[in-house]
This record gives C-alpha cells, structure tokens and sequence, in this order.
C-alpha cells in the first residue's frame, strides 16, 4: 500500500487529498494533516464584515468528510519535513510518507511597513473579518477618511477590489457616505492589472468604476509607515484616514521555511515543475499557494505578486492527484499545466453587482479573455459559493 501525506486541507489540499483516495482506493493510504478541523469558504470573507455572512455560513468541520472517503485527518501542526527519511514532524508525532503533498498555503506579512499591523485591519482571515466587522460599527458614530487597497508585494489585489466597492455600498446604506473620502491604493502599474497582466477592458471599467462612485485612487504606490491616522505612501504622500483594510503580501508557511531539504525561494514558495513534482525530489509534490509562481512580466516601480485564488488550487490539486496515482502504476507521462495556463475563472463582487472574468490562461499569451459586468445583483458570485461550499461538504472533489 502506497502512503501520501498530506499537509494542509484548504482548496488544494482538500482536493489532493479526496482525489487520490477517491482514484487510488484500497491500494492508497492518505493522511491529511491540519491545525484546523474546520474548512472555510475564504472568498466569502469580504461579506462577513457587512453582516452579509457569519462564519458559521462558510464553513463545516472537514474531519468528518474526509474520515467518511477514507482519508485519515490529524488534527495537528506539521512542524517540517525530513525528505531523506520520508518523515514528517508534527507537534503530536511522526509520520511517514511514500508521497508528500505541501499544501500549505500562505502566511500573511503583516511586518511589510511599519504600522500595518497594529494600526490597519485585514479580512482575509475569519478573526480578521470579524474584527473588521466591529471596526466598522464603531466607525459609523464618527466617520471620515477611508483607505484601502495593497500594500507592495501583494498578491490578492482582487478581494481588496471587492472589499473596495462593498464599503462604498455599505456607506451609502449607512446613510454616511458624503461624510467619507473614499481612497484606493495599490502597488499595480494600472487599475485591473490584477498581477495578471490585465484583461481586456479591465482598467477603463475600473476608471469609471471608480468615477462613479467618487473613489479616489493611486496606482504605483506602496506603504511607507502607518500611524494611528495616517498613512505615508512610498510616493510621499500622506493620506489620513478612520479606518483603512490592507492586503498585505503572502510568504510560506513556517513548515517550509523549517524545511530547508525542499529548497526554498526566498519567500517561501516550493518549486515544482509543470506537473507540481518537486524540482529535486520526485515524492515531494506541492499544490495551492504553497507553489512558487515565477511572474512572467516585470511589475513596475512598486513589486507586487501574482493572485493565488480558489480555482487554480482546486485544479493544482487535482493535478497533483492524478500524477502520483500514475507514478504509483509505474507511468512516466505525468499530467502537465503550469499556473499560468490554468483558465482564468473569477466573479469579481463590486458591492451586490459582479464582474465575471474568464480567459484561457489566467497570463498572457490568451486565445479568449472577457470581463462581462453584471450591474443588477451578483447572482453568479452567490451561485459560486453555494456550489463550492455543496460539493465540498459532500467530498465530490472530482466536480469542477
């Protein structure tokens, strides 16, 4: 019997982990290794600051599903990786592997400049949207200036964009939004680059985006220092605010970093190959945000990072699956697809309207790509989290 460990159980891991039981069957050991019992539906985050969403909607206890196909959870924390002897070190025990899967995903670094995080708030995480939650109950008794945006070497640019347009929405319900200027900032070279280059009609539908709802925006700009009410940007500019939401960038997780046999880059990322198979060490696989994404163009004067989402974890993992049952069969031909050429698929939420973005390849070169805006109710984005949080509840990870 083979055995895969499994570290991680988001979108990647979660995925990885079902599939090879599902494919490999009693001819396959998995253990799946995470310091949480619990699976969270993190593109919804943005809703849970408005009250749109509780925690409670966005997750369920992913020990069950997975004990119930097969696959052995262990609730603990993987501390790193001995790939000489197969072994991972958690905080409860060791474990053998015949096949490594990282999924790890990322750590935030709130340490980017000065400030961010003691003074900005951040909803990429369900404490964080929740503290976010209270920040803007309390902002309401005295409103004023609002920043948000990323901070330079940030990735996920497109759910600080979502978080941009629900508090325009919020402000309006509120009743408070002539008391409020309203300013974006972001390190992309222009409004929709997205770290992906852009899209077709991305940056004139963001300008107006941003002129109808009387945003304020700078591009090309990072964070300096963060004072109680302040915030300097690299440009020189000062901007106060009362309340700003910053996405600071991702790094790898402190079990790679322990794990100086996988070889690193610099900020924590593990390099594979298009099959996701290590560089060095053909057992060790990686999938999700814990894969090094090397940027196929040059950012401007301010770095920033390419978006690690939902969709492309999801496709990693079944990816990563599909290959170590063929290299468990004794086949050489590996499955292959580079991040960069998995299909772009995201539904932008812009305050109960959406964005649809598709193309062929999530960077250029693209045969197809299109932004189809939705002005009327963000159905789509809905529909999205409904199927997503179904067909993961139930453990169908060979759905799309």
């Amino acid at each position: 019997m083979t055995t895969t460990v499994v570290i991680g159980g988001s979108f990647a891991g979660m995925t990885a982990a079902l599939e090879i039981k599902r494919k490999g069957k009693d001819q396959h050991k998995v253990i799946l290794i995470d310091k949480s019992p619990v699976f969270m539906f993190i593109p919804s985050l943005i809703w849970v600051p408005f009250g749109r969403r509780d925690i409670k909607d966005i997750s369920f206890r992913k020990d069950a599903i997975l004990t119930k196909k097969g696959v052995e959870f262990v609730n603990a924390e993987a501390l790193n990786v001995d790939v000489k002897n197969q072994t991972v070190k958690t905080d409860k025990g060791d474990y053998k592997y015949d096949h490594l899967v990282v999924a790890t995903g990322p750590k935030v670094k709130y340490d980017v400049a000065p400030g961010v995080a003691e003074y900005t708030h951040y909803i990429g995480t369900p404490n964080g949207a929740m503290k976010t939650r209270k920040a803007l109950e309390e902002f309401k008794k005295n409103p004023g200036p609002i920043v948000i945006g990323a901070t330079q070497n940030a990735g996920c640019m497109g759910a600080a964009y979502e978080f941009l347009f629900n508090v325009e929405k919020w402000l309006r319900e509120q009743n408070i939004r002539k008391k409020v200027d309203l300013y974006w900032i972001t390190p992309e070279d222009y409004l929709g680059h997205f770290g992906i280059d852009g899209m077709p009609m991305a940056e004139g539908m963001l300008k107006s985006f941003m002129k109808m709802f009387n945003i304020h925006y700078k591009t090309q700009v990072g964070v300096e220092e963060v004072t109680p009410e302040t915030i300097k940007l690299t440009n020189g500019e000062i901007l106060p605010y009362k309340f700003s939401m910053l996405m600071p960038p991702f790094i790898g997780v402190d079990f790679v970093s322990n794990s100086p046999e996988l070889h690193a880059t610099p900020t924590g990322y593990v390099p594979v190959k298009d099959s996701y198979q290590h560089v060095d060490y053909p057992n060790v696989w990686a999938a999700g945000i814990a894969v090094n994404v090397p940027l196929p163009f040059t950012p401007g004067k301010v770095p920033f990072a390419s978006p690690k989402t939902g969709y492309p974890s999801d496709e990693t993992g079944k990816i990563v699956a599909e290959n170590i049952i063929r290299v468990t069969k004794g086949e050489t031909k590996l499955k292959e697809k580079a991040w960069g050429r998995i299909p772009g698929l995201c539904v932008m939420d812009a305050g109960k309207k959406e964005v649809l973005l598709v193309s062929s390849s999530l960077f250029k070169p693209r045969t197809f790509a299109i932004m189809i805006p939705n002005v009327i109710y963000d159905i789509n984005k809905v529909i999205l989290e409904k199927y997503f949080l179904w067909k993961s509840r139930n453990g169908y990870s060979n759905l799309p």
